[in-house]
């Protein structure tokens, strides 16, 4: 009786494939290899749901991806920075040359002119003229010390042939203009008052030097590139480059003349070649950018004053 209920129609096949026998026989074979590993708790996944669960799913998609050599979805390089090589399209060292590097400059420039003007007045000697202007110069030196330990703008001290060529030219033309102004023509030489009528050997220390090297390196580099760089740093952005640019040469031309001018004692003869001297400078700088063909300039116009002091001294 009972084996006519187990054969009957509605009792289960012993031989029929189900779920439970299934996954059994393939344990028992090791036919389904990833059933087995299934039942190792080694090495099954961590159960993940929702959210978790399918960034966990594409990650280990792009890493499989990347390891066949498909990497669709490459990390976004860094773009190269592009140095600049021209001060005067801005830079990371040029825009540190800010309304601070401008305070500490006039500040600097005008505890220079009052030490100046102080030495002058209480020490009379011989050397009283020197020492007041190496007052002056430190002065302008700190600002120019100070600017560069803040950075270097791009170009500024590059040295090209053409600026040699300038320099020499410019200033000799602008000796000339000198020399039309004051209507040297019509007027003796200049020269030194000696008693012997020679040129004293202090004089190429007090005067030849710092009037010929000293004193147009130091006045460049303070009004040509301190000054002038720092104002046109900081119109450019709201003001643009023409209008920053013009701003820059005038504001270091009036103060290179004020400058000369401290003491009261600049003819508008002498304040009209001055200005010519300071305007070229400046735009030298502006339109090539570097400061040498200024400097240049500067140091030939200087220096052919004091040959015409020691001819009119030896010719007296």
């Amino acid at each position: 009786m009972q084996e006519q209920l187990s054969d009957g129609p509605g009792a289960p096949d012993p031989e029929a494939v189900t779920p439970e026998n299934a996954t059994g026989d393939a344990l028992a074979t090791g036919d389904i290899a990833v059933s087995g590993a299934a039942h190792d708790p080694s090495t099954a996944p961590a159960p993940t749901g929702g959210a978790a669960g399918a960034s966990a799913s594409a990650a280990a998609s792009t890493d499989v991806l990347r390891d066949l050599g498909f990497d669709d979805d490459p990390a976004p390089r860094r773009r190269r920075r592009v140095q600049r090589t021209d001060w005067r399209l801005g830079g990371t060292a040029v825009r540190r040359w800010d309304a601070i590097v401008l305070a500490i400059a006039l500040i600097s420039l005008g505890i220079g002119a009052f030490g100046s003007a102080l030495i002058s007045s209480i020490w009379t000697s011989p050397w009283s003229g020197l020492v007041s202007t190496t007052a002056l110069w430190v002065g302008m030196l700190f600002a120019v010390v100070y600017a560069f330990s803040r950075g270097r703008p791009a170009g500024l001290l590059k040295l090209r042939p053409v600026d040699l060529l300038f320099g020499v030219m410019l200033g000799l033309l602008l000796r000339l203009l000198q020399g039309w102004v004051t209507d040297a023509g019509h007027q003796p030489l200049p020269s030194i008052a000696t008693l012997d009528g020679s040129i004293p050997p202090t004089w190429f220390l007090t005067e030849a030097l710092p009037g010929g090297l000293i004193a147009p390196v130091v006045e460049e580099f303070f009004f040509r590139t301190v000054l002038l760089v720092v104002v046109y740093t900081l119109l450019r952005r709201p003001a643009g480059r023409f209008a920053a640019a013009l701003a820059a040469v005038l504001v270091s031309t009036a103060t290179f003349i004020l400058m000369h001018a401290v003491d009261g004692s600049l003819p508008l003869a002498e304040a009209l070649p001055l200005g010519a001297l300071g305007l070229t400078c400046a735009l030298l700088v502006m339109l090539t950018g570097r400061i040498w063909s200024a400097v240049i300039v500067h140091i030939v116009y200087n220096t052919t004053m004091l040959v015409i002091v020691a001819a009119g001294t030896i010719l007296r």
